[in-house]
């Protein structure tokens, strides 16, 4: 269970990425951040992925588009095996850390509305809610969307 580094992620890195997506994030909803997508974010100049890791694998992951004033948490997962542990708290504590020292002035996200977990795991970071919005995900799942002012 030890997590050795929180440390940027590399290409190699996608496919474990997409595959927790797939399982944790998007279950239900179909696949849409494929290793190609992924790999595409990781990839990407303006989107930070951190990836936390044990030996060789990713236990988890956030992945966030920097806008010139706004921040989108795109995804954020931890491996069944290593939640409730503080990982998910490190791994957004070093993007909201990024985003002070890029100077945004919010961040933003969006979360299924049936994930209480999810919802109190943000707002005991300071997230607030900041809408609604119905059949957000794949037309059938309503989301909340939070945010956190910098």
């Amino acid at each position: 269970m030890l997590v050795e580094a929180l440390r940027l992620a590399r290409s190699s890195d996608a496919e474990a990425i997409a595959v927790m997506s797939r399982d944790l994030v998007e279950k239900g909803l179909g696949w849409t951040y494929t290793p190609e997508k992924v790999l595409a974010h990781v990839r990407d100049k303006h989107t930070l992925t951190v990836v936390a890791a044990s030996g060789s694998r990713v236990v988890g992951f956030a992945i966030a588009h920097y806008g010139a004033e706004v921040v989108h948490l795109t995804l954020l997962a931890v491996a069944p095996s290593h939640q409730r542990t503080g990982l998910g708290r490190k791994l957004m504590t070093w993007q909201i850390e990024c985003c002070k020292t890029a100077q945004a002035r919010a961040i933003r996200l969006e979360l299924r509305a049936d994930n209480v977990v999810a919802h109190m795991f943000y707002r005991s970071l300071g997230f607030v809610e900041a809408g609604v919005v119905a059949g957000y995900y794949a037309g059938v799942e309503t989301s909340i969307q939070m945010q956190l002012r910098l």
